[in-house]
């Protein structure tokens, strides 16, 4: 037995002591996914209010903080407070068209320098600007392309007007949301995903898809819990009840 063989028999010895808390299998691939997809919708049509009161449970069991607001006008007021609450100046956001609305005037008023992200602006100067602007900024505005109820998931894909690093760069991101982007489970999200793949009209542009569950968190081998290290130390879900 070579000893690539022998250390990896050695781990399943070892994984097959503890058996798991549930049992995993891989889902099949639906045959027709945009039809896969649409029953997911059609079922959360009518689920919602249960899937999001699961979400904000384990959102907030991460140490998210959960908002909810009536609609969109609303969002830039709670940006503004959680702003104001940490003494920040500055803001990245995506595109506005990606987000579905434009906080920034309103943002302008309190005080705060809003940088967006722009479609179609994708150069390497273009990047290399927008990564300096969230590296400075305090606060990272996204959307949030899925929100997996069961473990209080955020799933953000990027793309043109969506880049990653303003999610992940500032110590503050504050993901907004509707009731159409809510899911229930990890094989919902596989079917979503596989509807946005097989459609090249709605597939994303971007080679990143993001699962953010909480802030981020890392410990030494002594298992001294440490956030921020490697992305916000604060994690905010801004759920906008008007569809």
């Amino acid at each position: 037995m070579t000893a690539r063989a022998e250390f990896l028999d050695r781990i399943r010895r070892e994984v097959a002591k503890t058996p798991g808390l549930f049992g995993a299998s891989t889902a099949p691939r639906p045959a027709q996914p945009a039809a896969a997809a649409e029953t997911v919708r059609r079922e959360l049509a009518e689920r919602w209010p249960q899937a999001l009161d699961r979400f904000q449970l384990e959102f907030e069991l991460v140490a998210g903080v959960f908002h909810r607001v009536r609609d969109l006008e609303a969002v830039p007021g709670v940006i503004a407070r959680i702003a104001r609450e940490r003494g920040a100046e500055k803001l990245v956001t995506w595109d506005p068209a990606a987000l579905g609305f434009d906080a920034g005037p309103a943002l302008a008023r309190d005080g705060l320098t809003v940088v967006a992200a722009r479609a179609g602006q994708e150069d390497e100067a273009s990047r290399r600007r927008h990564r300096a602007d969230a590296a400075d900024a305090q606060i990272g505005v996204t959307g949030a392309d899925l929100v997996l109820a069961e473990t209080g998931t955020l799933i953000l894909l990027s793309g043109s007007g969506r880049p990653r690093s303003t999610s992940l760069l500032p110590d503050v991101h504050v993901a907004v949301f509707g009731r159409e982007r809510l899911v229930e489970t990890l094989e919902q999200v596989g079917v979503m995903l596989e509807a946005l793949h097989v459609d090249p009209e709605r597939s994303m542009s971007g080679a990143m898809i993001n699962f953010i569950t909480g802030p981020s968190r890392t410990a030494d081998i002594e298992l001294t819990l440490t956030r921020g290290v490697h992305g916000p130390k604060e994690v905010h879900a801004i759920f906008v009840e008007t569809p």
